[in-house]
Order: structure tokens, then C-alpha cells, then sequence
């Protein structure tokens, strides 16, 4: 069941490799904090006042939403409109399909091909490795499914709801920039959204392989359900804080593209995954992201990032993963004219 990570990166696993090496490089910060982090409660928002509430409800729930874009870019909703049914079906869909044998699954002809992915082949040292595997399905394939079984089914339910929710918050996000809330409905479109379920196995060296490397988002907003284990965790006030889960809640984070169109008003949060010795943990993301064209502008006088477009973010992205070893993000962008 499990993809062979022993097999492939025994070499990492058993051999100690250091940074002094010539072709290994240097490691961001982030990357080496692996002290015992406070448990937290994330902001919980109760969207549900957007829809129902009374005037002064909505506006204090799209407050309350921009505040914690801004002083978090993590916060968890309730009442979000996707049943627990739904969630609970995801869960089991997904746990379903992991199960499969790995040959089965990692050739599997329920996704395109590419969808199935697990650790990081240009890992060249532990703390480079993330130790899962996912499955990272396009909306259109999802939409476009003609094969009706319970799991392309419940997919396109989540899928669905997951988008609808995206939309809304979105729009409020760019109300409370002062930008224009039409931008996402018509930039952000199904082809390059998409859905990724993700499974993190037991992991025989906890203390020293990520699930997830740290990371930030590369869109507008993410949406996540996971499951009770735990093992996420983000950085706030320059420490790293575990999220404490919420059975009840989804995780909403802001991406860097909204980052960069905000003007760094909101948050896109450094990020990572901490392996289970015992416990596997299982998660399903929506991420919501513009046309390849789309271009990220900022709005302001004085513009902290340089115009971009998403194919470009994202190809500056792929180069410098292939090249280092991790994701540089926003850096790159930066306008250096002011």
C-alpha cells in the first residue's frame, strides 16, 4: 500500500547528509525549526452570518474574515455549507483509493496521468523530503468524470461546494481591499482549479522528515478538511504554532497571488506537515487559482510586487524547485523600483 520511500531514499534515511556538501544547498531558516511548538486554536468564523445575518452580522463576519487574512492568512470556518455527510464520504472515498496497492494506484486510470504523486523527487536531503503521496486532480477532470462511481460523485460534490465557499470569501477579502470582487468569477476559472487528496503514511524518522516541507500556497485561497490526527503547523510572530483540529471547522489560508493582488495586506503563511510515528493522516485541499494568463496586479501607488501572470509565478515556481530543492515564491517578485 504504502509508496516504497525506504527503498528510494535509503540513501537519505540511513545516511547522514549535511549542508557542507558543495551540491547540497543552503536551506532556508524555516526549515531547521524543529522545536516543541504551542498547540493553537485558529480564528473560527462563523460564515454562515454572511448569508442569513442581518446587516451588521455580515459586516462584522467580513471583518472578522479580513482581520484573520491579515493577521494569520489562516483562519477555520463553521457553518460553511458542505454537510458533514459530504466530508465524511470525502474521507472515506479517499481513504478507499490510498488503500489500493501501490502499483494499482500509482498507475491508476480513475485520474490522468501525473494526477498521483508521493515524496519529492528532487529531494537531496531528509529535511527536503515529504514524506506522502496525494492525488492532485484538476476540477475538469472531476467535472468532466463520465465514470459515476461514489467516488467521482462525492469528488464533484466537494469539489462544488468547496469552489462555491472560495467565491464567497474571496469576494469579501477583495471588498475589504478595496478591490474589485468581480476578479475572481472572472479570472478564476475550473481548468486550473483542482483538488488534491492528501495521505501522510507513518514515518519511521518523525523527527527529522516533514509530511509537507514548508511551504507557501501558490494561489488565491485554499480550503482544507482534515482529518483529527493533527500535524499541521504554521508560522506566526516568527515561531512555528501546531493547529489544533477542529472537527466542525474547515482551515481557509490565503495563497501568494492573493498575497501579492492585496498588496501584502493579507497573509500568505509559511506552512508544513509533521510526520506520525503510528498514526497516518489524511486530508482533501480545494485551491483556487486564475487562468494561466490571468495577471496578478497590485493595486497601489507605491506596488510591492511587479505585475505577473500566473503561468509565469507558476514556471518561476517549477525552476527553482528543480534547481534548489524548495520554492522561492513572492521574493522573486518583488518591485524593486520603490
Amino acid at each position: 500500500m504504502d509508496p516504497p520511500f525506504n527503498e528510494i531514499y535509503k540513501t537519505l534515511l540511513y545516511n547522514q547528509i549535511t549542508n557542507t556538501q558543495r551540491d547540497v544547498p543552503e536551506i532556508p531558516f524555516s526549515f531547521s525549526v524543529t522545536a516543541v511548538v504551542e498547540e493553537v486554536e485558529l480564528p473560527v468564523i462563523d460564515v454562515s452570518r454572511l448569508i442569513h445575518g442581518a446587516e451588521k452580522e455580515r459586516e462584522k463576519c467580513k471583518e472578522e474574515i479580513a482581520r484573520a487574512s491579515r493577521e494569520w492568512g489562516f483562519f477555520q470556518v463553521i457553518n460553511h455549507g458542505i454537510s458533514m455527510d459530504v466530508l465524511e464520504k470525502m474521507r472515506q472515498e479517499q481513504i478507499r483509493v490510498f488503500r489500493e496497492p501501490f502499483d494499482k494506484k500509482s498507475k491508476s486510470e480513475k485520474f490522468s496521468a501525473g494526477s498521483y504523486r508521493w515524496g519529492t523527487p528532487s529531494a537531496t536531503c531528509l529535511r527536503q523530503l515529504s514524506w506522502s503521496e496525494a492525488f492532485h486532480v484538476p476540477m475538469t477532470d472531476i467535472s468532466n468524470n463520465k465514470d459515476f462511481t461514489t467516488l467521482s460523485s462525492t469528488m464533484e460534490k466537494f469539489a462544488s461546494e468547496a469552489e462555491a465557499l472560495a467565491y464567497m470569501l474571496a469576494e469579501v477579502l477583495a471588498e475589504k481591499s478595496g478591490q474589485k470582487s468581480s476578479f475572481f468569477k472572472e479570472n478564476c476559472v475550473r481548468n486550473t482549479c483542482y483538488l488534491r487528496m492528501n495521505r501522510y503514511p507513518p514515518c519511521p524518522k518523525p523527527s527529522e522528515v516533514y509530511g509537507l516541507m514548508p511551504h507557501t500556497d501558490s494561489d488565491f485561497l485554499t480550503i482544507l478538511y482534515q482529518d483529527q490526527v493533527g500535524g499541521l503547523q504554521l508560522i506566526k510572530d516568527d515561531r512555528w504554532i501546531a493547529v489544533k483540529p477542529n472537527p466542525r471547522a474547515l482551515i481557509i489560508n490565503i495563497g501568494d497571488l492573493f498575497q501579492a493582488w492585496s498588496n501584502g495586506m493579507y497573509k500568505s503563511v509559511e506552512h508544513r506537515v509533521m510526520t506520525n510515528p503510528t498514526v497516518e493522516r489524511f486530508s482533501t485541499a480545494y485551491f483556487m487559482c486564475p487562468s494561466y494568463d490571468a495577471v496578478i496586479e497590485c493595486s497601489s501607488d507605491c506596488p510591492a510586487y511587479r505585475n505577473f501572470s500566473f503561468r509565469e509565478f507558476r514556471q518561476q515556481v517549477q525552476e527553482d524547485v528543480k534547481k534548489l530543492g524548495f520554492k522561492v515564491g513572492l521574493p522573486r517578485f518583488l518591485n524593486h523600483l520603490y
